[in-house]
């Protein structure tokens, strides 16, 4: 299991976006960074800081990846025929966690995670608790019977902040979503503008 580094809305602050839309966010109400010099930091980003800051964005967006975790998705993306930023968003939505969240099964990228690190979700009726577990087009994840019930699940299935996907197919009456598709960049229904190309860039200079 990963150990989140880092408090998920200290992520907002340091971008200065709402990353993942939620009205809880401290960014709605103070747009500068954390720390004692948060509000000084209003320099003018160089190339490399711009493509840096689009890294961390991308990799926080998905539940604060380590570097190990994404610099080796972004290599799979790399070898992959195609765009290699299309490729990289792809890969990173047939994450468990991310179709658990995008299903609406859980309120956050976080509570996916742990969610299926403990065991509440099957794929295709076997139990799976990787969060990496790579979804395939057309399977089936499913919440488990007995945890169909928890408050986790019943206060996401309520969430009116975000909408499912039209790449994930889901019955929250049976608690099941199919992934119907891999999306593209402009299907993913992020909060703010994420820039794979100058995650390209990022990793094709350094």
């Amino acid at each position: 299991m990963t150990k989140r580094t880092a408090a998920k809305y200290k992520l907002d602050r340091r971008m200065g976006e709402n990353i993942w839309g939620r009205a809880k966010s401290p960014v709605n109400r103070r747009e500068y960074g954390p720390g004692q010099h948060g509000q000084r930091r209003k320099n003018k980003l160089s190339d490399f800081g711009t493509q840096l800051r689009a890294k961390q964005k991308l990799k926080g967006y998905y539940g604060d990846l380590t570097e190990k975790q994404f610099r080796r998705i972004y290599s799979e993306a790399e070898r992959v025929k195609g765009d290699t930023g299309e490729n990289l968003i792809g890969l990173l939505e047939r994450r468990l966690d991310a179709i658990v969240y995008r299903a609406k099964f859980v309120p956050t990228i976080f509570a996916a995670r742990q969610f299926v690190n403990h065991g509440h979700v099957e794929v295709n009726g076997k139990r799976v608790n990787i969060a990496s577990y790579r979804v395939k087009e057309g399977d089936i994840i499913s919440v488990r019977e007995k945890s169909r019930q928890l408050a986790i699940v019943l206060e996401a299935v309520a969430l009116a902040e975000r909408d499912v996907p039209d790449y994930v197919e889901v019955d929250h009456n049976k608690m099941t979503a199919t992934f119907v598709r891999t999306p593209a960049l402009g299907d993913v229904p992020y909060a703010v503008v994420m820039e794979p190309n100058l995650v390209v860039e990022f990793y094709a200079q350094n």
